[in-house]
């Protein structure tokens, strides 16, 4: 009976170990893929986003592109997110990573923090606006169009935080 019990116990330890690993590094392109379909589960975002126009706002390609990093990881390769009007919804139509080569400034945004930021903000500790006057979060992009959608940005930020992630390794360096 206690080799059962200790089998079980053991079986359950090497479960629970695989499972903890199973989770990607946070904003590796697993990451953003999990990311990508959070996003499309979250009201605030799909809704609010066609509301405000901020999906028109595409430079007829018919999607905008985000690409997030973290900032502390050397050498951290972006990862990036396509939103895309689809169904009535800003959708999340694309995550993984970078297929975007060249940005325009005016529709599309790059943002990146420390590791430990990314783990505030997605936690709710405060918000995008926060984050960005007291330069926790790095920004480039239409910041009028950002300023007009704080909601939606600050469900984006959460992600960070409901998304299963391992912050304690780097994404792995693209090759």
């Amino acid at each position: 009976m206690n080799t059962l019990i200790a089998r079980a116990a053991l079986c359950a330890g090497l479960f629970a170990a695989v499972t903890a690993q199973a989770a990607p590094a946070l904003m590796s392109a697993e990451w953003a893929a999990d990311a990508c379909s959070a996003w499309n589960k979250d009201p605030v975002l799909t809704d609010k986003l066609v509301e405000s126009g901020w999906i028109n706002n595409n430079k007829g390609r018919g999607f905008k592109v985000m690409q997030i990093f973290r900032s502390d990881c050397d050498g951290s390769p972006r990862v990036e997110m396509r939103i895309a009007l689809k169904d009535a919804k800003a959708a999340c139509v694309y995550g993984g990573k970078i297929e975007t080569a060249k940005l325009d400034s005016d529709a599309d945004y790059v943002m990146y923090a420390e590791t430990a930021r990314w783990k505030e903000m997605g936690a709710g500790e405060y918000g995008p606006m926060r984050a960005m006057m007291f330069g926790r979060l790095q920004f480039e992009g239409p910041k009028m169009e950002a300023m007009g959608n704080m909601g939606p940005f600050e469900n984006f930020l959460l992600l960070a935080g409901k998304v299963p992630s391992d912050s304690a390794q780097c994404p792995a360096k693209n090759p």
